[in-house]
């Protein structure tokens, strides 16, 4: 493992000229993993209705179950059952199954996910200011 440089607070965003920064101070290998991350997320959330399934655990006040979700989000069900399972394979949902008559199912955001939540906050915070 390398030794990484200190990671400044993100909390409150990086301007152009400091991610820059920020981004030469790792090595080519590690900036060449960062890059395929970011790509991979980016494939991953841009896949229909992830970005609104997130969206939805980052307001939640606990787990949600399927019909949670469906209820909420109108998604169809087989795009909502693919997203779900993508998500958790990715390692950003956790998925409980109970034993019960009828069966329970609850997913609860990892600390991945956890850490994606601000995201959606800027995001709401840029869509009151801006329009599509």
């Amino acid at each position: 493992m390398t030794d990484r440089p200190e990671i400044p607070d993100l909390s409150t965003g990086l301007s152009r000229e400091e991610g820059t920064a920020l981004r030469e101070t790792f090595d080519p290998a590690e900036q060449e993993r960062i890059q395929r991350t970011v790509a991979h997320l980016l494939d991953l959330l841009g896949s229909a209705h992830a970005m609104a399934v997130l969206s939805a655990f980052a307001f939640a006040e606990g787990p949600l179950r399927f019909s949670d979700l469906e209820r909420e989000l109108s998604v169809a069900p087989n795009t909502l059952s693919a997203r779900l399972a993508d998500l958790t394979d990715a390692g950003l949902l956790d998925r409980t199954a109970y034993d019960e008559v009828p069966p329970r199912v609850e997913y609860t955001p990892t600390e991945k996910a956890e850490s994606l939540f601000p995201v959606f906050a800027h995001l709401h915070h840029w869509a009151i200011e801006y329009d599509l």
